[in-house]
């Protein structure tokens, strides 16, 4: 028998292992067989041209847990990978690229440009599947998706001809967030705000006939597409405004004075510019008012020709010509410094402006009523369950969703126009089947012209837990893995992704795309700060796994928080827990030593167990059956400590060193303490699977090959299976309460007995005569004697058990 290494060798290990785990099928989910039940998670697919980072790392230790427990449950364990062609930011990298090389995307063309970035995908795209490898994500790859595949491209045009066949797809125009840089309308995902130094500007507002209202904004350019001014009507000091006419500044455009509810009477003035053209909230006042939506900006946030004298101006120096001018005409009042929540593209950092554009929508309130009624229902959980009203209070007020971006590189919108004329255009799966509608609608002699736009990137996500698996084909992988079981994400993008996966999934299939909903938080810093490249504070996965295991990492974050909430990140936790791990080495290279000390011939008919076995057995089990119950309700932070406290306080601290005074006994007694020693070593490793596969699966072969070779008939139950990963899960075999209870009191005597060698500062490697007063439990515990005065630390020969002293 070859002898277990002295440490446990993680760089050389992991490797190692996810490729015979990969080689030999066991990602698969048929690799259960075809009558088991399957277990199926939809991976959140990162953008393509990512590199790991901390949310990363979370749901993948999340997911890859709750797979690798299923699978040893028996179940068909399928966890689906893939990619997301993430529009804005891959097409903002070949730009860069082509820029670097003297060209640009407009010089290059559509065509040229869209090969490109397919050959950039091809070359960087792999990056960070490699890094999801290292994790240990045990996906099936032979199963992997691209939001922007073939298949997934046709997932895509269906569903928009479906959606446009049931009316809730349209054309018009409506306000976005519009990125003067990347010259798209973006989600409201990719937009961030921070706070930032500023003004609140006072100034009056000119009324006809004579007299002015005071009136504040943060942002005067705006003021020259202002179609309104409102006033709330219970204010008492403008009561007598409502329904004047106001005039623009420097424009002296009539606009009236309106009453509404929505205005603020603390805020600036307490009169309100409305400029529904160039503010969300405005937006709404003006659709309740029926006012114009006038619009005076171009497309690069200069000035257009509605805004006078001040068209071709940038919106910046227009804010301070305007004010300039308003000064010198006597209608300023004051500049007050003032914080403001800018809005900045998450991509291009440059300021958003609220903008009206053409655009298709979807019509979300009918699919919002389903997602609403499959979370009241039950039919679908969240955990944690706080985020309910979260989820109610967006899917109640969702307003119409952007779906257009003004890119190449996406799912080109399936929209072709006919003869040049926008307003006549054909909806179709592809250009074959445009032509034919449009020529039965128009004649025989129609040109068509594709819509030049692509879909919002979160439109394909949103069909993925079905297109992943062949919708709108109806393939066996569909019929048998849909819908899913678990969708497993961050808490940030419950309305942007998962919502909107809710909603398509109930409205394509008729079915829930999973039943449970699990969020995370955010990985901050140690500090309690958000990870950021500005900050400086930006822990890299890949150098914690290179350092201190990839176990440890894993372990750290999957103990370190509790579902919905943020986790902080230290690294002297991961270094704490790379020892837990060299701890499980540890206990397994002590017990295969020990093997020499028994053998087949000790074997009894039926093992004898001491107190302390029946105690370690009953713990053990114990253990099992709380460990289920937490994984169960998805508390997997607490499973996993309570599998750390039981391995190294209980098993390691206490029985390990008992097993040390049995294993002296020789013969039976030898034999069913090792026996003892191997059950539950094998039952931790396999508990704590799911968790730290790789420092498992190492120590579980070590032992495997041990005990196999030592001729000693000790074995799993159902015996040795080829690999730890597709073992049985463990299940709770009973708890012995009288043992559990009756052992205790020796763990209580020995606690005792130490406290009161530390009071009285005894050297901890001096043995001491004692003299214990029994009562009733007198005969137990001088069965114990030998025991007692090994974890004490007693003279065995001066160490007197009476039943009173």
């Amino acid at each position: 028998m070859s002898e277990m290494p002295k440490a446990y060798d993680f760089a050389a290990t992991e490797r190692r292992l996810y490729s015979w785990w990969q080689e030999n099928g066991w990602f698969k989910p048929e690799a259960m067989g075809e009558d088991a039940r399957p277990f199926v998670i939809s991976i959140p697919p990162p953008n393509v041209t990512g590199s790991l980072h901390m949310g990363h790392a979370m749901f993948v230790a999340l997911e890859d847990l709750m797979i690798r427990r299923a699978r040893m449950q028996g179940r068909a364990a399928l966890w689906v990978p893939g990619t997301d062609h993430a529009g804005i930011a891959t097409q903002l990298q070949v730009e860069k690229m082509l820029i670097s090389q003297g060209t640009s995307r407009v010089a290059v063309g559509r065509e040229a440009f869209l090969q490109h970035t397919w050959d950039w995908k091809e070359e960087h795209g792999g990056y960070i599947t490699q890094q999801l490898r290292r994790l240990g994500a045990s996906c099936d790859w032979d199963r992997e998706r691209f939001t922007l595949d073939d298949g997934l491209n046709r997932a895509v045009n269906e569903a928009f001809v479906r959606l446009h066949k049931m009316g809730l797809i349209y054309r018009s125009e409506y306000l976005v967030n519009w990125s003067p840089g990347l010259q798209t309308a973006v989600s409201d995902l990719e937009v961030e705000y921070s706070e930032e130094a500023g003004f609140l500007y006072h100034f009056q507002y000119p009324l006809k006939g004579g007299g002015h209202l005071p009136v504040a904004t943060t942002r005067p350019e705006t003021i020259l597409g202002d179609t309104a001014v409102a006033v709330h009507p219970d204010d008492e000091r403008y009561q007598q405004y409502i329904g004047r006419t106001a005039l623009v500044p420097m424009l002296n455009r009539e606009i009236p004075v309106i009453a509404d509810e929505y205005v603020d009477m603390a805020f600036g003035t307490g009169a309100l510019k409305i400029t529904p053209g160039h503010d969300p909230n405005d937006f709404e006042i003006g659709q309740k008012h029926d006012l114009a939506v006038l619009n005076v900006m171009n497309k690069d946030a200069t000035m257009n020709a509605n805004a006078g004298s001040y068209a071709g101006m940038d919106r910046f120096a227009c804010r301070e010509k305007l004010w300039a001018d308003m000064e010198a005409a006597g209608l300023t009042i004051r500049k007050q410094d003032y914080t403001l929540n800018v809005p900045r593209s998450q991509r291009g950092g440059e300021i958003i402006e609220p903008l009206v554009s053409k655009q298709w929508f979807v019509e979300a309130k009918p699919m919002a009523e389903l997602g609403l009624a499959a979370v009241k229902s039950g039919r679908i959980k969240i955990v944690p369950e706080r985020f309910n009203k979260v989820w109610f209070n967006w899917l109640e007020n969702i307003r119409p969703w952007c779906i257009s971006r003004q890119l190449w590189w996406g799912h080109q919108i399936p929209v072709w126009y006919v003869n040049g004329d926008e307003s006549q255009f054909v909806v179709a799966h592809d250009e074959e089947a445009a032509y034919a509608e449009a020529r039965m609608l128009y004649g025989p002699g129609v040109t068509l012209e594709r819509d030049p736009d692509v879909l919002d990137t979160w439109f394909s996500s949103g069909l993925w837990p079905f297109s992943t698996l062949g919708w709108p084909d109806e393939t066996p992988d569909l019929a048998r893995y849909y819908p899913t079981d678990v969708m497993e994400t961050g808490y940030d993008i419950l309305f942007f992704w998962v919502a909107r996966m809710v909603m398509s999934g109930l409205l394509f299939t008729n079915d829930i795309p999973f039943h449970t909903i699990y969020l995370h938080g955010l990985v901050r810093d140690e500090l309690g700060r958000k990870m950021s490249k500005t900050t400086g504070n930006v822990t890299d996965p890949i150098e914690v796994m290179e350092d201190l295991g990839t176990d440890a990492l894993r372990f750290t974050l999957l103990t370190g928080g509790t579902p919905g909430n943020d986790l902080n990140l230290s690294l002297e936790k991961v270094a704490s827990n790379r020892n837990f791990a060299n701890k499980i080495w540890n206990l397994a290279r002590f017990i295969i030593m020990n093997l020499e000390k028994v053998s087949g011939a000790d074997r009894p008919d039926t093992p004898n167990y001491s107190a302390a076995d029946q105690w370690i057995r009953s713990r053990a089990s114990a253990v099992v059956a709380a460990v289920d119950r937490l994984m169960d309700s998805y508390q997997f932070g607490e499973a996993g400590r309570q599998i750390n406290d039981f391995l190294w306080g209980e098993f390691a601290d206490w029985y390990v060193e008992i097993a040390k005074v049995q294993l002296r006994e020789g013969g039976a007694a030898a034999w069913t303490t090792m026996s003892v020693l191997q059950e539950v070593l094998d039952l931790c490793l396999r508990l704590l699977h799911p968790f730290i596969p790789y420092v498992t699966e190492e120590t579980w072969q070590q032992m495997k090959a041990a005990f196999t070779d030592s001729g000693t008939g000790i074995a799993p139950a159902e015996g040795w299976a080829e690999a730890l990963i597709i073992a049985r899960w463990p299940e709770p075999a009973g708890v012995a309460e009288a043992a559990v209870n009756q052992f205790e009191r020796v763990r209580d005597l020995v606690r005792t007995i130490r406290a009161a060698r530390a009071d009285n500062k005894v050297e901890p490697a001096r043995w001491i005569a004692a003299m214990i007063a029994g009562g009733a439990s007198t005969p137990f515990l001088q069965n114990q004697a030998a025991i007692i005065a090994e974890l004490a630390r007693l003279d065995n020969e001066q160490l007197q058990i009476a039943a009173t002293a």
